[in-house]
């Protein structure tokens, strides 16, 4: 089965589903022809990754993705995007994408800088991230910032109607709703919880679909900016959340951002992985695991 997040991503600037007004100025933008780096910036799940590909497709580039969460240190500019930047394109200007840009470490920004200036003439950047003040100031200035903020929770919620009466699925506008304002403004979190609350024809929600596991991703911020360890417990009290089963695969899955000591983080998170099984109280081992990252 195809992803919702996939099957019903806008074809065209017309389809977008989210900033009416950045959209209207980006089509107005691309008309004149003249395109310039870009830097969409906005809060997770709002578009700015469809809005990028879009101006892509538009426009008929060549281009190259990339991922910076995945891919952040100063290896993937020499080894994929100068490469990409210096060799011939067929259809005239050449187009890197650089999604989650934020990750992006402080050396390899410094480098894209120059990066961008010495091949002006052929390639262009769009960037997106979700935490403008993570772009370092040189990088900024060299690109035309659109701040992408979320539709209404109206006109989200008229999207994912469409989609479920296009899927055929049985629901009732209570439990929509619910998982609309659990997960609003993350489109894409959304859609895939209704994704996976269908069984057989029918929406049927349980305690997980209506916990907002955003705050793994907040978690993982934290961690990264050494943010106190108070602070992360606010934010998992404030996610509601009861059980952290994922929160160790998430942890393991992104350990490179928030750490260099790689193996020592593995070894802190097998360890609580093991112990959380024991514990009677859940969010006490996740603090305590959470305290050693921390401390890495």
């Amino acid at each position: 089965m195809d992803l919702f997040v996939e099957k019903y991503r806008p074809q065209d600037l017309n389809g977008f589903v989210g900033d009416n007004t950045i959209r209207l100025k980006i089509q107005e933008y691309l008309k004149t022809g003249k395109l310039q780096n870009l830097l969409l910036f906005g809060p997770a799940g709002t578009g700015k990754t469809s809005l990028a590909k879009l101006i892509v497709d538009q426009l008929g580039a060549d281009h190259l993705y990339i991922n910076a969460s995945d891919e952040r240190g100063i290896d993937t500019i020499r080894d994929k995007i100068i490469p990409f930047a210096s060799s011939i394109g067929f259809n005239g200007l050449k187009i890197v994408i650089l999604d989650e840009a934020d990750y992006l470490t402080a050396q390899a920004q410094a480098t894209l800088r120059n990066v961008i200036e010495t091949f002006s003439a052929s390639c262009r950047f769009i960037f997106t991230c979700n935490y403008l003040d993570r772009i370092i100031s040189p990088l900024q200035s060299r690109c035309v910032a659109f701040g992408i903020t979320p539709p209404s929770k109206k006109e989200v919620g008229q999207h994912i109607l469409h989609i479920c009466e296009c899927e055929e699925i049985n629901f009732t506008k209570e439990d929509l709703g619910q998982i609309i304002i659990t997960h609003y403004p993350d489109i894409r979190k959304i859609l895939n919880t209704v994704q996976g609350s269908v069984k057989g024809d029918k929406l049927i929600l349980d305690s997980k679909s209506l916990v907002n596991t955003d705050f793994e991703s907040k978690v993982i911020d934290a961690l990264k900016n050494k943010t106190k360890l108070n602070d992360i417990r606010q934010i998992i009290a404030d996610s509601g959340a009861q059980q952290f089963e994922s929160l160790f695969r998430c942890l393991y899955d992104n350990v490179e951002k928030y750490t260099t000591k790689v193996g020592d983080a593995i070894i802190v998170i097998a360890q609580y992985q093991y112990e959380y099984s024991f514990v009677i109280d859940k969010e006490i081992c996740i603090a305590a695991m959470l305290n050693k990252l921390l401390k890495l």
